[in-house]
This record gives C-alpha cells, structure tokens and sequence, in this order.
C-alpha cells in the first residue's frame, strides 16, 4: 500500500523526489525482539532520518523524514525484521520536521 494513496498526500509533479515526515504506530510483536535496532538499521541504509521508540502500549512509534519513494520502500521493508510480526501499520504525514540521522530513543 503507498502512502500517498491511502493517506491522500498531495502529489506534486516531483513525487518522487517529495521529502515528507510521516509518523507510524506499529503494532504486533514489536518489543524485545530487536525490532528497534532493524528499524534503525533498515532507515540508515535507505538515508531516513528521524527516531523509532517503544510505547507503552505495546506498539512501535516512529517519525521519519524523507523522499515520498523512499519511505513507501522503508514500510513495505519493515515486514521483514526477524523475529518480529508487524501485524499492522498505522502512517500519516506530519508536519515536517529535520533530524540529524535516525536514532532509537528510549522513553
């Protein structure tokens, strides 16, 4: 599913080259799984910027900044961290917001 289609995101002429800040609620097993040090390494590789935490109801929270193409890649990746089961993913845009690099960060 992309973001811009389930979300309604305006699209410009240059939506692949669109820099955007998205946050996501994810939840199944998520937590003490590692799951945090995938994601981090999953948004490294692909040049996202922004944070990934656990939140206390059991979910993974993130915001991440970075071309519309890109992010659609890092949620459609996220299936794949081992011995975690995302079961759902929950994104919308946000304002927009710069970080220096992607960071796990504990609560």
């Amino acid at each position: 599913m992309m973001v811009s289609e389930s979300y309604g995101f305006q699209e410009p002429e240059t939506r692949n080259q669109r820099t955007l800040t998205v946050e996501a609620y994810i939840s199944g097993k998520v937590q003490g799984v590692g799951f945090r040090a995938c994601v981090n390494k999953i948004a490294a590789h692909l040049s996202l910027t922004g944070e990934v935490m656990n939140i206390e109801d059991g979910r993974v929270y993130i915001i991440a900044t970075g071309e519309l193409v890109i992010i659609e890649k890092f949620f459609s990746i996220l299936h794949e961290c081992p011995r975690a089961h995302v079961r759902e993913i929950e994104y919308r845009e946000t304002r927009p917001k710069s970080f220096s690099d992607f960071s796990i960060t504990r609560r």
